[in-house]
Formats: C-alpha cells, sequence, structure tokens
C-alpha cells in the first residue's frame, strides 16, 4: 500500500507511517475484514481524515482509496443537514456542545459509548443511499484514541421493507377505519356474535336500540335484549344451521323498557380458513314500516269501499239514464211519429200547418239529439262504451257523411268542399263512431258559419302513423278564453244566448271518442277569420277483401222498394203504450198490402202470433207481464211461429241494449222515437224475408 502522505499542522503526532503501522496492526481477522466487498469499512485517524477504505467502501460509495485517504472525512461523504441535526441531538442528550461534522459522527465512540446510527451518505455521482453506521473508537497500549473504525452496511432494502410495511399498514388501518365507518354510519343495528350466541361486537346503532354501552354489550348474551329470550335464542341457532335467516321479526327491549320492533337480517361468517367464527345479524326498526302498512291496508280498503261505491253510483247511474232515456223516448216517439205522418199526410198540410210541424219535428229531433249526446258522456265517463277497433276506409265514410250533410248545408246556403281524387286513406277506428265525429264536426262548422259562407274538408296523412282530417269554417272564430273553454261539458260559449239550438256537449261527446281511438282532436282559430277543427286518428292498412258479401251492420238498412201485393200481409204489433199503439195504425192504414194485428201484453201476444200466423211480428221490450225478449224466445222455440221475422221497437235505445237485443235473436232493433222510411223499409225487409222461406 501506498506511504501516507504527511498532514500539514501534525508536528507533534507519530509519523503518518507508524500510525498506519499501528492502525493495521490488528491481525488477520481485522483484515478479512477490511477487505470485505459486504461491508464499508472505513478507519480514520484521531482526527477523523480518513486512513483506511476498504472495496466494500469504494463499492457503495463509488470513491476509490486513492481520492479519499489522507483526504477527507467520513463527514463530508455525508448528508449534512443529518450531520448538523445530530450535533444538535447529541448536544441535548450529552449536555455539552458538539460541533457538527466528524465529531458529531464519533462522539459517542470517543466517550466510550456503544454508538450504530443510521446516516445517508451520499456518493461521489451525487446519489444518495441510507447506511447504518457503527462506530468504534480505535485505541493504543495507552488507551489513546488514535482513530475511529466506521463499519456500515447499505440499509436501502431494509428501508424499502419498512416503507412497504408501513403503507401497508397504513392500508391495513385505513382499511379497518373505512370498514368501522361502514359500520357505524349503517342506519341498521349491526352486531357480531360468537357460535354460542355471545356479542362480539356491534356498531352505534346497537347501542341506541339497547341503551347500553359497547362493553356492556360485547361479552354478553344476544338473547337477553330481546322481549322473547327463547325466539331470539332459537333465530341465531337457525342462522348456525341454515347459514342466513330473513326478515326474523324480533321485539328489542331497551335498558329503560322502550320496545321496538325489528326485522333481524343474519348470516354466518368465517375466517380465511373457512373456520366458522359466528353469526353477523343487522337489525332494522320496522315500527314505522309496521305502521305505513296498517295505514295502506287501511286505505286500500277505504279505496275498495270508494271503488265499490262508484261502481254502484255509475251502475245507478247508467239505470237511471236507460230509465230516463226509455220514458223521454217513448213520449217523443208519439211526438215525432205523428208529426211525420201530418207532413206525409193526404191532402198536405197548408203552408201555417207545415210551418208549426217543422217546429214540432225541429225541436223534437233537437231533443232526441241531447238525449243520444248525453247517453254517449255518461257510457264514456263510465268506461262502458264498446268500441270496434277495425281498417275503416276515411275516404268513403267522408263520402257517406257529405251526403247526409249536404241537405243542411244548403238550407244555409253553405258551400260544402270535400277532397277530390284522394287515394283512399284508412284508419283503425270504429265506423260508427267516425261517422258521429265527422258529423258532429261539420254541423257545427254549418251552424256557426257566415251567411253564404263555406267549409272546406281536407284529408291526409299528417305521418306516417297518422291521419288527420280538418274542417275549416268561415265563422266569426275563437277567442284565446273561448279555446280554453272549448271541450267543458255544457258550456257553449256564449252561444247560448244565439238562435243556434246546442247542447253544449258535442265536442266533449268528440274529444273522448277520439280518444278512446287513440286519436287526438285540436283546434286553431282566428276572430274574425274562422276556425279549423281537426281530428287525428291512427292510419292502417287497406282490410283483406273478401268474395262474400259481408252481413249489414246492425241498424243499418238498405232502402226497399215499397211492395205493392194483391194478397195483403200481416204484421202483429205487441205494445202495451195506447199513443204507440195509434201511431203504427195509422203508419199502416197507408200500406193496403198491410193488416194490422196488435197485443197489449206478450202473453196476449203469443197468443195471437200461434193463431194468426202474422207475416211479421213487432215487439216491444217493456211489456206487462213477460218481457218481450222472453216472448220472442218463447215463439222461437215454438215450431207454429219459429220462422216468424221479429223486429224489436223499443226505447230501450243504449248502445248495449241494442246489442242485447240482436244477440237474443231479434231480426233487427228499432229504437224510439221511429223515423218512418226507416220503420217501414225494416218492415219491407222482414216481408222479403218469410216471402223467401220455403
Amino acid at each position: 500500500m501506498s506511504p501516507i502522505v504527511p498532514y500539514a499542522g501534525r508536528a507533534r503526532v507519530k509519523t503518518k507511517v507508524q500510525r498506519r503501522k499501528v492502525v493495521l496492526d490488528a491481525g488477520p481477522l481485522q483484515a478479512a475484514i477490511f477487505n470485505s466487498t459486504n461491508f464499508s469499512s472505513i478507519a480514520t485517524d484521531a482526527k477523523g481524515v480518513i486512513q483506511i477504505f476498504n472495496v466494500g467502501a469504494e463499492r457503495m460509495l463509488g470513491y476509490t482509496a486513492a481520492e479519499v485517504v489522507n483526504k477527507i472525512t467520513p463527514a463530508d461523504m455525508s448528508d449534512p443537514l443529518e450531520v448538523i441535526e445530530r450535533a444538535k441531538a447529541l448536544s441535548i442528550e450529552l449536555g455539552t456542545s458538539i460541533a457538527p461534522g466528524f465529531e458529531a459522527l464519533v462522539f459517542k465512540a470517543s466517550r466510550g459509548i456503544e454508538d450504530i446510527y443510521e446516516l445517508t451518505y451520499i456518493r461521489k455521482d451525487g446519489s444518495r443511499f441510507p447506511a447504518v453506521v457503527s462506530v468504534t473508537a480505535l485505541r493504543d497500549e495507552r488507551n489513546t484514541i488514535i482513530g475511529y473504525l466506521l463499519i456500515c452496511i447499505d440499509n436501502t432494502a431494509r428501508k424499502q421493507i419498512e416503507a412497504e410495511r408501513g403503507k401497508l399498514d397504513q392500508r391495513l388501518r385505513d382499511q379497518q377505519f373505512y370498514t368501522r365507518s361502514l359500520i357505524e354510519s349503517n342506519i341498521d343495528a349491526l352486531m357480531t356474535t360468537d357460535p354460542s350466541g355471545i356479542i362480539s361486537d356491534v356498531n352505534k346503532q346497537m347501542e341506541l336500540l339497547t341503551g347500553c354501552s359497547r362493553d356492556e354489550l360485547i361479552g354478553a348474551p344476544f338473547k337477553n335484549f330481546f322481549t322473547d329470550p327463547a325466539r331470539a335464542e332459537a333465530g341465531i341457532k337457525r342462522v348456525l344451521n341454515e347459514n342466513k335467516l330473513t326478515n326474523y321479526e324480533l321485539t328489542a327491549r331497551a335498558r329503560d323498557g322502550k320496545e321496538t320492533l325489528v326485522s333481524y337480517n343474519a348470516t354466518t361468517f368465517h375466517d380465511r380458513d373457512r373456520t366458522l367464527q359466528g353469526v353477523f345479524a343487522a337489525a332494522r326498526d320496522i315500527t314505522e314500516r309496521q305502521l305505513l302498512d296498517r295505514a295502506l291496508r287501511e286505505t286500500n280498503i277505504a279505496l275498495e269501499s270508494a271503488k265499490s261505491t262508484a261502481e254502484k253510483a255509475n251502475l245507478a247511474k247508467s239505470d237511471f239514464l236507460s230509465s230516463m232515456s226509455h220514458e223521454l223516448r217513448s213520449p217523443l216517439n208519439a211526438i215525432l211519429g205523428f208529426a211525420q205522418l201530418m207532413e206525409s199526410g193526404s191532402p198536405p198540410p197548408n203552408p201555417a200547418q207545415q210551418e208549426s210541424i217543422e217546429q214540432i219535428l225541429q225541436a223534437g229531433w233537437y231533443l232526441l239529439d241531447l238525449i243520444n249526446e248525453i247517453l254517449d258522456l255518461s257510457l264514456i265517463e263510465s268506461g262502458r262504451l264498446s268500441l270496434s277497433h277495425e281498417s275503416i276506409s276515411l275516404t268513403e265514410v267522408l263520402v257517406e257523411c257529405h251526403a247526409m250533410i249536404e241537405p243542411q248545408a244548403y238550407s244555409r246556403g253553405i258551400k260544402m268542399h270535400f277532397p277530390k281524387n284522394v287515394a283512399s286513406l284508412y284508419v283503425k277506428a270504429d265506423r260508427t263512431r267516425v261517422k258521429q265525429l265527422i258529423i258532429n264536426l261539420l254541423s257545427n262548422a254549418i251552424k256557426y258559419n257566415r251567411v253564404d259562407g263555406s267549409v272546406e274538408v281536407t284529408c291526409d296523412a299528417s305521418t306516417a302513423e297518422r291521419v288527420r282530417v280538418s274542417f275549416r269554417d268561415m265563422g266569426h272564430g275563437l277567442s284565446a278564453e273561448q279555446l280554453v273553454q272549448l271541450f267543458q261539458p255544457f258550456n257553449r260559449l256564449g252561444q247560448e244566448v244565439g238562435t243556434e239550438e246546442g247542447t253544449g256537449i258535442g265536442l266533449v261527446v268528440c274529444k273522448r271518442l277520439v280518444e278512446l281511438m287513440g286519436g287526438s282532436i285540436g283546434v286553431q282559430s282566428v276572430v274574425g277569420v274562422g276556425s279549423v277543427f281537426w281530428i287525428e286518428l291512427i292510419a292502417a292498412q287497406p282490410p283483406c277483401m273478401h268474395l262474400a258479401v259481408e252481413c249489414e251492420a246492425a241498424g243499418s238498412l238498405a232502402p226497399i222498394p215499397m211492395r205493392v201485393d194483391a194478397c195483403q200481409r200481416t204484421l202483429l204489433y205487441v205494445e202495451d203504450n195506447p199513443a204507440n199503439l195509434m201511431l203504427i195504425e195509422k203508419l199502416i192504414a197507408r200500406r193496403p198490402d198491410l193488416h194490422l194485428l196488435t197485443a197489449t201484453d206478450g202473453n196476449r201476444g203469443i197468443e195471437i202470433a200461434r193463431t194468426a200466423q202474422p207475416d211479421v211480428i213487432l215487439m216491444d221490450i217493456n211489456l206487462p207481464g213477460i218481457s218481450g225478449a222472453d216472448a220472442m224466445r218463447i215463439l222461437a222455440k215454438d215450431p207454429t211461429t219459429t220462422g216468424i221475422p221479429v223486429v224489436a221497437l223499443s226505447a230501450n235505445a243504449m248502445p248495449h241494449d241494442i246489442v242485447k237485443g240482436l244477440n237474443a235473436g231479434f231480426f233487427r232493433y228499432l229504437t224510439k222515437p221511429i223515423k218512418v222510411n226507416e220503420f217501414m223499409a225494416t218492415i219491407d225487409l222482414a216481408l222479403e224475408t218469410t216471402k223467401t222461406v220455403p
């Protein structure tokens, strides 16, 4: 090894060669330690100047021995801030002033105190690493310190392990805190027990439920805190046997005697080796839920009662309306029937009489419209209106409505403009109700139009799924305030003081009908210009065409030319109302080909039918003794009368009455008041039927 260069200012010390010899004179074992690559061994003189810098130090610190020996102290390779902090700490610990530098690194060792500490070394390239340093003072035979030995190991790996362990410990603490927070923030009372039912942990809610502290609960039997300990213990056993328990109701009793109904859900829990640890249970206060359930049950009972009452009220209302309709139609039948007879009598009425008859007919038909609209609205609101949803040609319906409304428009000088040469459009709706909608809107457009005005009807597919029909008039228009009130029942928007008759419910019925068919209705209006009412219905594909001719709809009758027969045919009319009997007698009197027989009750009608064998029977429904429907069924079963067509002629004009009558077997079902032309056409159709029967 190279000779040691003399160190300045050390004239009174032994020569460098002598000092080094003393330091190195430690035997083979010490030499082996100095030459180890696993440890950094640095030997200094008494002043701290490095004298030996082994291969381990070279590897750790990046210096060669030649670069540091006799040139620097170990403090020059240490973190200066740590050295300063060490000096301060030692000064406080030992009660003496210690200067930062090499003295701070070896002060304890110089006092014979064992010293092992952690320090950060700085390599030649500036990188840093933590080291564990052991310092020993080197003494001569006179116990004089001649230097220091600093043995250190690289502490990086241990520091990394400690850092990872710290992270894991922190993560575990965080997880424990998070888990505990979850448990404590739960609205349910949570607790765990060991397999024998002894409580091992609880949350705050369990403390509140029982009125006991956590310390009081842990270690106590679970069953002790319930009004029924046996049931509570049985619950724990069930969990252990079945691994879980759901909605197990118990009543908890707190320290102050307060009782709370709770629902327990519980499950077993195990350690990582799948060894059973006990039961985890959650109890939820269901007192409020029970009160709500009871209130709900009571509400449902009240609703059922109210529903039953409403249904009874609806039924009573329907029965009342049906009865009212019947009672009003019977006198109307006489009024309108005799007025029609007078209008078509021979000789014809004079102008004054004709004017009076027209007033009677106008008032009578208006009253009938009012009855029909009220009945329609009642059926819709009660949900008892039946509709037939089928694919119908809207174009054909418009043609029919045009023919029906043309006389009304002509009488008022209103020009009608309907679409021409348009492709047939089909909608999914009830044909009869669609006609009712269109006639109502057309009638309004005519009634509330200007003198010599016009009505324009347009029809087109507004979207791929909808077809719109619009009705534009040239009336006075509606204000914004009137539009808001437009679809209110019996609200005629001030028209009640005018000359036009109306019920104020026609548009309401239209709105309800179109909505029942999945459509919509609307209006746009400008005061002084006019209004455009429109309806939209669901578009449909054309129906499949069949070669067979479909049966005619109930109540739709094709006109049949009046028979002129040399031989009289017989007509039996069963009716208990004298006015109605007189009306039919006068009508039949105009038919020389018919002979009329009458009966005033069902039983008498059956007797006459069996004896006289009439060609056609007219039958009222509400008869003394037995009803007209019962009489018809008896005649249908009798071989002598089974082939005679029986036509119902009744004031029971509700839709379900008509359907019921036709299903019962009546040939046709006519309602009062009758329309003379329709009545005669029905009689002729029935006569034609009997004529073709072999």
